[in-house]
């Protein structure tokens, strides 16, 4: 059993984790545009930072010895992220809309920061 300052933990690894997934297939395309030099930068430092704190999160769970074993698409709804603890393995459901919205959130509010 994790407790809720884990659970938490685990949430934002998970959103964190997500928004890099979705900025390195972003970086690609973007790569691309005639104006690919003006968004790298942005996109490098956007990376940059999420990457750093998806990477803390990460750390700070495995020092617990908890860690992300894999996600199941249970339907186009809904998906189960299975997680390693020492007692056993847990499944927490995720609803895909309400994530991707925390993923667009947290890459808006990184965006506004920059822009401060």
């Amino acid at each position: 059993m994790i407790s809720f300052e884990q659970r938490r933990l685990m949430h934002k690894y998970v959103v964190y984790d997500m928004a890099v997934q979705s900025l390195q297939r972003d970086y690609k395309v973007i790569e691309n545009l005639k104006l690919s030099k003006v968004y790298l930068p942005i996109l490098d430092r956007l990376l940059d930072d999420i990457s750093q704190e998806c990477y803390n999160a990460k750390r700070l769970l495995a020092k617990d010895k908890i860690r992300v074993v894999r996600w199941e698409k249970v339907d186009e709804n809904f998906s189960n992220l299975i997680i390693a603890t020492t007692g056993e393995d847990q499944v927490f459901t995720y609803a895909n809309m309400a994530l991707k919205t925390q993923v667009e959130k947290l890459l808006l509010s990184h965006t506004n920061e920059g822009t401060d």
